[in-house]
């Protein structure tokens, strides 16, 4: 039989991540899974602990240009088939971006576009050539969809990732590249009104990264239908 393939999942502590790491263990991966603080992160503590051999746990902070170099100096020999930065912030959802401090504007536009450019390209030599970069990013960052304006400080981070990651493809021309938006999620950032759970995004988002096998990046959602950008 062959190898089980590996995906890193980075920010992978609840939410999303965490139902992304339940969804390729079902489907017989190995996980490499990230978060700040895993030790107190009880969910992935917990899944764990049912597949201690195919899922590994890592200290990482994607805001941290030191944590990101920790983390790809340990990864060792170790062969990473897909890579998945999933992690991101909503910190000043309701404010103006001409009044949100600039500090907040600084960590949201470094965790959710510079910080995970960073940690692809830092962990791209224990990837093979072709092997696909995903990044979790949301329909909010399509400037041809805004028709509603709001969250002005998330929409600006998400077109910043969707322009960075079209250039890191350019940069990478052999390898998929994706935008995924993972649709409307009850999680703590989508709230308990959103009409879809974990485990249907995650399930489509992971039938979406098997089948990414073309050269070139993507902007689609969890079904794999194409967003304007």
């Amino acid at each position: 039989m062959p190898e089980p393939k590996t995906i890193l999942l980075a920010g992978a502590s609840r939410g999303l991540g965490l139902g992304l790491a339940a969804e390729f263990l079902n489907r017989g991966w190995n996980v490499i899974a990230s978060a700040r603080a895993p030790d107190a992160a009880t969910g992935l503590q917990a899944l764990h602990r049912s597949h201690a051999d195919r899922l590994s746990l890592a200290t990482l902070d994607i805001a941290s240009p030191d944590s990101i170099k920790s983390f790809a100096g340990a990864l060792g020999g170790r062969t990473i088939d897909v890579v998945f930065v999933v992690a991101g912030i909503s910190s000043q959802r309701d404010t103006p971006i001409e009044d949100a401090p600039l500090d907040k504007v600084a960590l949201e536009f470094i965790t959710n576009a510079a910080g995970p450019i960073a940690l692809a390209a830092a962990v791209l030599a224990h990837t093979p050539p072709t092997g696909t970069v995903a990044f979790m990013t949301s329909l909010l960052g399509s400037i041809a969809s805004n028709a509603g304006g709001g969250l002005d400080l998330y929409r600006a981070s998400k077109a910043a990732l969707n322009m960075l990651a079209v250039n890191f493809s350019l940069r990478h021309k052999t390898r998929p590249v994706l935008l995924i938006h993972p649709g409307w999620v009850r999680t703590d950032m989508g709230g308990e009104n959103a009409p879809l759970d974990i485990a249907t995004s995650a399930k489509g988002m992971a039938d979406v990264i098997e089948a990414a096998h073309k050269p070139g990046v993507a902007y689609v959602d969890y079904r794999g239908e194409k967003l304007p950008w």
